[in-house]
């Protein structure tokens, strides 16, 4: 695909404009940096990105109650099971959304299992993921394997907005936003672009996609757009987007 400079110049000027510390405001990275400590920061990021679908206002709240009831430390939270407390399995009353009670804090047993074993979800993925499609692909198998695909895709055949999301936060360092706690594993050549209806349709208005599916396929080809213009970094155009949706919808 080959961007008119008109295109190319704008989104250069949006992620430019909106990649600062401002952007966290309102946005579920705000969290991450509300944590100390890469466990707890990679924990808390993780966490976030589970429920960050739907109105912000719905999610965001969720997400701060988890912080508060975490008391800021949730892989601590999480390792030592005291979300059992607040989520008891067996709830059938609503946490968020599709989920209730019950489903969520299976999601979090499962998470669990992974944090004991192997320590993190980074420590899980170092050895094994090259690329951040194998390690959504990983994620994705450890909640099927357990019977816990409620919460993460069982595959990857969708775009995994939410994993790619958070692939984004830990892998892109030097960033007011992102937190780059696996650069060092994954470069950020391989991140895949966020994708969902809306992030589709500003995709489509701008000519860097045809499809109206939000698959993976659909998320790879977009990104693929965004490489023309940020070779060495695609998932600026992550920001450049959200720009160009701030200023033109």
């Amino acid at each position: 695909m080959i961007l008119d400079n008109i295109t190319e110049q704008l989104l250069k000027e949006y992620a430019l404009k909106y990649e600062t510390a401002e952007f966290i405001i309102g946005d579920p990275s705000y969290f991450m940096h509300q944590v100390s400590g890469t466990e707890e920061q990679e924990a808390m990021a993780f966490l976030a990105a589970s429920i960050s679908y739907g109105a912000r206002s719905q999610f965001l709240p969720r997400i701060r109650w988890m912080l508060e009831r975490s008391e800021g430390r949730p892989h601590e939270w999480v390792c030592g099971g005291r979300y059992l407390k607040d989520l008891p399995e067996g709830d059938s009353r609503c946490f968020y959304r599709l989920y209730n009670i019950d489903t969520y804090s299976r999601f979090l047993s499962s998470y669990r299992a992974l944090l004991l074993k192997y320590g993190s979800l980074g420590d899980y993925l170092r050895p094994r993921a090259g690329t951040a499609l194998e390690a959504i692909d990983l994620i994705c198998r450890h909640f099927a394997a357990l019977g816990t695909s409620e919460v993460i895709p069982k595959d990857t055949k969708s775009s995994c907005k939410r994993l790619a999301m958070f692939l984004r936060w830990m892998v892109r360092g030097g960033s007011p936003v992102d937190l780059g706690l696996w650069e060092d594993f994954i470069p950020r050549t391989s991140l895949i672009m966020p994708l969902d209806t809306h992030v589709l349709s500003e995709a489509a208005r701008l000519g860097l996609v045809s499809s109206r599916n939000a698959s993976m396929s659909s998320a790879l080809k977009l990104t693929k757009a965004l490489a023309e213009v940020f070779p060495e970094d695609p998932l600026k155009g992550d920001f450049a987007l959200f720009g160009y949706g701030v200023n033109h919808s």
